[in-house]
This record gives structure tokens, sequence and C-alpha cells, in this order.
């Protein structure tokens, strides 16, 4: 549905180091990158990215939810985002209140993004 999704953070060095490391399990890496000001182009082999850009305005707080292939990629989110600094919003597990295989994890990550990511599959 998405191309790219745009946002601006407080910390363009501090917000970059942050996602590449808490994405890494999902395959994310930096694409195209320019001047803090443009920013950098976060993406997996699909299509679809995410862009962050250095802003002196306060970032507005989103929640940004990223697909995993299976409970271990959500496993390992939320472990190397805890490591690059996160803060904790909801260990891995099932949210049966969603769905039955609603496996998700969240973290805070800089300027308070509430940052998840899930699985929808059953266990394998």
């Amino acid at each position: 549905m998405f191309d790219h999704v745009k946002f601006g953070v407080s910390d363009y060095a501090a917000s970059k180091a942050f996602f590449l490391k808490a994405l890494e399990p999902l395959g994310v890496s930096a694409g195209s990158e320019g001047p803090p000001t443009y920013g950098v182009e976060l993406c997996t082999k699909a299509k679809a990215s995410l862009c962050l850009y250095q802003t002196e305005e306060k970032p507005a707080h989103l929640h940004l939810a990223f697909t995993a292939e299976n409970r271990q990629q959500v496993e390992a989110f939320y472990r190397t985002a805890l490591e690059a600094g996160g803060k904790d919003n909801g260990a891995p597990g099932l949210r049966p209140h969603y769905h039955a295989n609603y496996y998700a994890a969240f973290v805070i990550g800089p300027d308070g993004h509430n940052i998840e990511v899930v699985c929808q599959e059953p266990e394998a």
C-alpha cells in the first residue's frame, strides 16, 4: 500500500543508529542517504521504506508496526531494540485481544515513538 513513509526526528544520528540496529533482525538496512535534512531511507528487499530526516520541530509520537516473518524475529527485534537504547513497552508475546496469532513486541524509541514488530502467523 505505501511506497514510503517519511518523518522528522530530533536527533538524526541517534535515530538512524537506533532504527538500523533495532530493525536489523528484519533485514532492514540503509538504502539511499543524503544530508540529515534529507535523511536516510531504511528498507528491506520489499519496495516500501521508512525515511528519517532531521527536523527542528518537535516530532509527533508515532506508532510504527513492522511485519516479522516469524516469532523469532519478533524476539530478536525486542532484544536488539533494547540494546540500542529503546525502552520496554511490551515484551514479546501473544496479544489475543487482537486475534489468536497476534505475536508482538513493543519498544519506545527515540522521540517517544512506539515501535512494534508483529508476526500474525501461527507458531511454526
